[in-house]
């Protein structure tokens, strides 16, 4: 679709003005034992089943170190799923990154920290879904992850790591904000983030069960700062981050820092994505496996089509925060307008800046059980994906005038 003001040049930057990547995430799998119906992994990941091996994954690391890249993520799907995480640690750490491991926890044993401390790892982040076992299970699919993850954040802080929790909120369990940040106080953990649901993935096609009212938003951040004081006044260093969804926003955010600026993704297959949620748009993305990682960063027409300003639309090249939003996220912006080159919507000047109000709105007259959450598993994937190449009589991707919801919601 052509937007008569979106300027339409293939300029691409030159590899001299183009800055070297500094982080480096690695999607070892897609594979999970949990259902998150938030997860943001695409929701056709059944089809990559082909994941880079070993030896193609050390090529990675050692490609992306080389290039300047520092900062070193393992995640998935549950990385822990792979039996050489240990020998990628450990080829990391001799590269020189500095390593992450974000998990769900299920898969972790005492035994499994030790061996990926003594490989390397510099730090681990666990994820919990809910205060309550009962409310966990519902949201994981899982009935013994919820024990296996208090017991898990006990062990990597015994190994010696700071205790750092990722606390995804939504509808469902935002209420419970001051049980959760009491439960991270008693486990002892050193940092929790409390990010609000974004909506991506598995996460947009559960929008509607997922996303909180605002007077829920404000009592959850009221509530946030409630537990801050308390803390600071019993010399309790446990800090914590309160990340507000998008949507509730009036400015876009400057997505991963810039469309191909500092942050490269590679999938469990080794496409090669500028973000995580890359493959929501109607875009081809290189592979490892076929061009180098040098080569994509720098020539690849997809780390170049919305790197600069020469891409916005005119409202975007105008406005005085271009160079620090970057025009807002490319993945939000087609997910609700069918265009990856519209101003991103969150943006209080954007035309389409009112569906966001309209959601909003509507989904404040809703109640949570109207709209049963979809679990992230394969039965579903692969059921979505016959149903969205019916609706789009046989065509792999969802036409940009009709959004991706309209099409899994059918």
């Amino acid at each position: 679709m052509n937007d008569p003001t979106v300027n339409q040049s293939t300029f691409k930057p030159s590899a001299e003005s183009t800055s070297p990547p500094l982080w480096l995430l690695a999607e070892l799998t897609y594979r999970c034992p949990l259902q998150c119906a938030y997860c943001s992994n695409p929701l056709a990941f059944t089809r990559y089943q082909n994941e880079l091996d070993s030896e193609a994954w050390f090529s990675v690391l050692r490609q992306a170190r080389a290039m300047g890249a520092a900062q070193l993520g393992f995640s998935g799907g549950e990385p822990l799923i792979r039996q050489d995480l240990e020998a990628l640690v450990r080829e990391a750490r001799t590269l020189g990154f500095y390593t992450n491991l974000l998990t769900s926890g299920v898969g972790l044993t005492a035994q499994r920290v030790d061996a990926l401390a003594e490989a390397g790892l510099d730090h681990i982040q666990i994820s919990l879904q809910a205060a309550d076992p009962e409310l966990a299970q519902v949201l994981a699919g899982s009935a013994k992850a919820h024990a296996n993850k208090l017991a898990m954040a006990k062990a990597v802080k015994a190994a010696g790591y700071p205790m750092v929790l990722n606390v995804v909120l939504h509808r469902h369990n935002i209420d419970q904000i001051g049980e959760l940040i009491a439960l991270c106080d008693e486990l002892g953990a050193d940092a929790v983030e409390l990010a609000n649901c974004q909506y991506y993935g598995w996460a947009f096609l559960n929008r509607q069960a997922l996303m909180p009212t605002r007077e829920q938003l404000v009592r959850a951040e009221a509530e946030t700062n409630r537990w801050r004081e308390t803390l600071a006044a019993r010399g309790r260093d446990m800090s914590l981050l309160f990340v507000v969804p998008d949507y509730f926003e009036q400015a876009p955010k400057a997505c991963m820092g810039g469309w191909g600026s500092i942050f490269m993704t590679v999938a469990p297959d080794g496409a090669v994505l500028p973000c995580h949620s890359a493959r929501e748009l109607p875009m081809a993305f290189p592979n490892v496996k076929e061009t180098s990682l040098q080569d994509i960063w720098y020539q690849s027409d997809a780390f170049n089509r919305f790197r600069g300003t020469q891409w916005m639309p005119t409202l975007c090249q105008q406005c005085d925060e271009r160079d620090k939003d970057h025009g807002g996220c490319r993945c939000q912006a087609y997910l609700l307008t069918g265009d990856m080159n519209a101003t991103d919507p969150v943006c209080q000047h954007s035309p389409q800046h009112g569906l966001l109000e309209s959601l909003i709105a509507e989904n404040a007259q809703s109640a949570p059980e109207q709209a049963p959450l979809i679990p992230r598993n394969a039965r579903q994937s692969k059921q979505l994906q016959t149903k969205q190449l019916q609706s789009q009589g046989g065509s792999a991707a969802p036409s940009p005038r009709q959004t991706p919801e309209l099409i899994y919601r059918q």
